[in-house]
């Protein structure tokens, strides 16, 4: 259920006192000169958007591990020495709290293959479609794909954003 809140800045800065993700993901960004490896997202979070492949953390895996084998399990692509480009908190007044990290590879093996989960589009890069993207992703994709380290927080509510807060930093570790 959507509220209204007057000051969306304010409500974030409170809400990241005592924040804690309820999930860690992971999404990476295949370039290969020009164009971008995006997925049209089938089946579960984020069904019905396009995105990078990417998704939850599992015990024992570094968020680089997870970002390769899901990209791989997505489309069959093998990311090669995918780098950290962004760490983002994702919060939500209604839904899970999520903690995001951000990879881009410019080298990789395999062929791009539909699976059950994703349908893989190779995309320009000055023609990404953020009208069927989630919200946020105008804000900091272009700077992450330009080669910038980001951090941030995004304010949803029920997966409408309301505000969010970008830094550059100097290099990101995972």
């Amino acid at each position: 259920m959507s509220r209204r809140i007057s000051d969306p800045d304010t409500r974030l800065e409170q809400l990241l006192h005592s924040w804690r993700p309820d999930l860690i993901g992971t999404l990476l960004f295949v370039v290969d000169g020009a164009r971008v490896l995006l997925i049209d997202k089938k089946r579960g979070h984020g069904a019905g958007y396009i995105n990078g492949p990417g998704g939850k953390l599992e015990a024992g895996e570094t968020p680089q591990q997870c970002a390769i084998r899901e990209t791989l399990e997505e489309t069959g692509i093998r990311a090669v020495e995918p780098v950290l480009h962004g760490r983002f908190r994702f919060v939500d007044l209604v839904q899970l709290q999520w903690l995001g990290y951000i990879y881009v590879a410019h080298q990789h093996g395999g062929t791009a293959v539909e699976t059950e989960e994703a349908r893989p589009v190779w995309t320009a890069l000055d023609d990404i479609p953020f009208a069927r993207m989630w919200e946020d992703d105008r804000f900091w994709l272009p700077r992450v794909l330009a080669g910038e380290f980001l951090e941030g927080e995004f304010l949803f509510d029920d997966g409408r954003l309301l505000t969010h807060r970008l830094r550059q930093v100097v290099k990101l570790e995972s």
